[in-house]
């Protein structure tokens, strides 16, 4: 029975053609190769499986193969070629940095490095997991990487890029591998299938390729289990039992079910995604992601970043025309509050179940928003009806419909005239026409033309009245004198004073108003502490002036002035006060123990 060797080993590309997804990266190689401006020391960055030690080993083997073609690839058939497919190569060397880290190991690496390359024109060093380092291997590297001989070429790869040293990045040519995308990697699948006598259906190779995340190791990992669990035939519904993954339906039937604001429906179905031992967050993520796939789909020139297979786009086109951008912008802002507060909370099911039920109640939500405004009529009981079009207003001179006629009912029969028969109140009520209704014309802005004098008019010239200021109508402006004006003020500052503000009641027997134009009043305090207080207690004052004054026009500001307020010391109250504000536990003692100033 011979060896099994899995598809990532088997398939391994072995030219710069055949590595995946990464042709920005394997074009600038060649083109430094033919060019003969290869590096000292290459860095390869990038996440797991997208081909860096791949890449590493391939340009290891093309810079010596002794008949390059004119493509830039390598031969594969000459010594040095054939050598490192053997893998008896003395001119390449590969270091796991993850298990050899210590200085140690790094100085017999160079030494290593002073012995030149036998049968071949460079010597290539391969440093796997280099951020794994130390700090002293790393610092013992360093000059070495600098000033390699001229026949020495590093090429270190590596996940995690942050974790290595700016001189160490200062020393490379840095090139960063991206993901590979699911178009690509369901596509090397299928070529694989096919080179194995393996059946399979796109949609299948397709939830491989989202599930391998950008990975093409991954992905043919799961390929071969996927393989040995369904005998050889990889179909979607092997792919989703194998590797548990939720089935689109369910997502459909869902977003259905909310649509059609079915709740029983759509609890039954997570419930049923529970029985089948998915995590709750993980349907609420992918739920998520299915009303973001449902939105791109809504517009033409976002349906490419749709990473699915055609049969799965084509039912996303279908399910996106029946939902409105409201309802998938507002589903998934409630499933997105949802994956957050589901850790935190203690009933992790009712969390669910609550943003299933508010996705439903969203297009009633919607509709309401958009129901033309209704009227309700005493004579109906209180029922809602549409209003009249026929009894629509004219606004900014739009004539009305075609009026409906009124029932002109007879007088009563205490009335008298001349011209009604008494026997007209038990006459049926008689139908007649009104010729026209009058127009009720509501003047805009646009129609409002302010005068000289301060008067607004409309188009046709006729005055509008502006409404008067509640405050300045009727006694609530009455006219006061002074000397009532500071009797007031007085009463206010005794009141402080009682209520223990000596502090106020300072403020207002030392400074008393002047008066800048009727009503508005001045004050000038000596320093920014008594503005304070001031400015504090300005609302009580205002509000008892006005009332006992009964004007609602009055208004007092303060002002520190210190060239016309002569300097006094602080008092007190206000020294009190200052540190008081620096430490609060100075109030609660004075409360306490019912203290007072000397």
């Amino acid at each position: 029975m011979d060896n099994f060797i899995v598809s990532a080993r088997k398939y391994r590309p072995a030219t710069f053609e055949t590595v995946v997804g990464q042709q920005h990266i394997t074009n600038t190689l060649k083109n430094a190769i033919k060019n003969n401006q290869l590096a000292q020391a290459f860095l390869f960055c990038g996440p797991r499986g997208v081909g860096k030690t791949t890449c590493a080993r391939i340009l290891a083997k093309t810079i010596n193969c002794t008949d390059l073609q004119p493509n830039g690839e390598a031969c594969g058939r000459c010594a040095s070629c054939k050598a490192f497919e053997n893998g008896n190569s003395f001119n390449v060397h590969e270091l796991d940095a993850a298990s050899n880290n210590s200085v140690d190991d790094i100085r017999s690496l160079i030494e290593q490095v002073r012995i030149p390359p036998q049968a071949a024109r460079y010597k290539v060093y391969i440093i796997d997991e280099v951020h794994m380092l130390s700090q002293a291997a790393f610092n013992a590297f360093l000059k070495t990487l600098e000033e390699p001989p001229h026949y020495a070429i590093f090429i270190l790869a590596t996940t995690e890029k942050h974790k290595i040293l700016p001189t160490i990045l200062s020393r490379c040519q840095i090139f960063d591998f991206n993901r590979i995308r699911v178009e690509d990697m369901a596509n090397h699948l299928a070529s694989i299938a096919g080179k194995e006598n393996i059946s399979y259906e796109p949609d299948g190779l397709h939830i491989i390729a989202q599930k391998a995340d950008g990975g093409l190791r991954d992905a043919l990992s799961m390929f071969d289990q996927i393989v040995s669990f369904s005998g050889g035939k990889v179909t979607y519904r092997s792919v989703i039992d194998n590797l548990n993954i939720l089935d689109y339906d369910y997502y459909f039937n869902i977003t259905g079910s909310l649509l059609a604001e079915d709740t029983a429906k759509a609890l039954l179905f997570f419930d049923e995604i529970l029985s089948r031992g998915f995590d709750g967050a993980h349907f609420i993520a992918g739920l998520s992601e299915h009303f973001r796939n449902l939105l791109v789909g809504k517009d033409q020139s976002t349906l490419k970043l749709l990473e699915v297979s055609e049969g799965i786009k084509a039912k996303y086109l279908q399910q996106s025309q029946q939902a409105s951008v409201s309802f998938l912008l507002s589903a998934m802002n409630i499933a997105n509050q949802c994956d957050i507060s589901y850790k935190l909370s203690k009933n992790q099911r009712l969390q669910v179940e609550l943003a299933l039920l508010k996705m439903c109640h969203l297009p009633s939500v919607f509709n309401l928003a958009t129901t033309p405004l209704t009227v309700t009529s005493a004579d109906d009981g209180g029922l809602k009806k549409k209003p009249d079009t026929s009894a629509t207003i004219a606004i900014n001179g739009t004539p009305a419909t075609t009026p409906q006629p009124v029932v002109n009912v007879a007088p009563p029969a205490n009335r008298t005239s001349d011209k009604a028969p008494a026997e007209s109140v038990s006459s049926p009520a008689k139908v007649t026409p009104v010729a026209e209704k009058p127009k009720v014309v509501m003047p805009t802005r646009s129609t409002l033309t302010p005068s000289l004098t301060g008067e607004i008019r409309t188009a046709d010239g006729s005055v509008v009245e502006e409404e008067e200021d509640p405050y300045i109508k009727g006694d609530s402006r009455e006219d006061f004198t002074m000397d009532a004006f500071l009797k007031c003020w007085d009463e206010f500052a005794l009141k402080a004073k009682n209520e223990g503000k000596k502090n106020l009641a300072t403020i207002f027997a030392a400074n008393k108003p002047k008066m800048l134009r009727p009503y508005v009043f001045e004050i000038i305090v000596g320093t920014m502490v008594q503005e304070t207080s001031f400015r504090d207690e300005r609302p009580a004052m205002l509000n008892y002036l006005r009332s006992e004054l009964k004007n609602f026009s009055i208004e007092v500001n303060a002002r520190v002035d210190e060239q016309q307020v002569v300097r006094k010391p602080y008092t007190t109250p206000e020294k009190f006060q200052h540190m008081a504000a620096r430490n609060p536990q100075l109030m609660e003692l004075k409360t306490r123990f019912n203290l007072d100033f000397d």
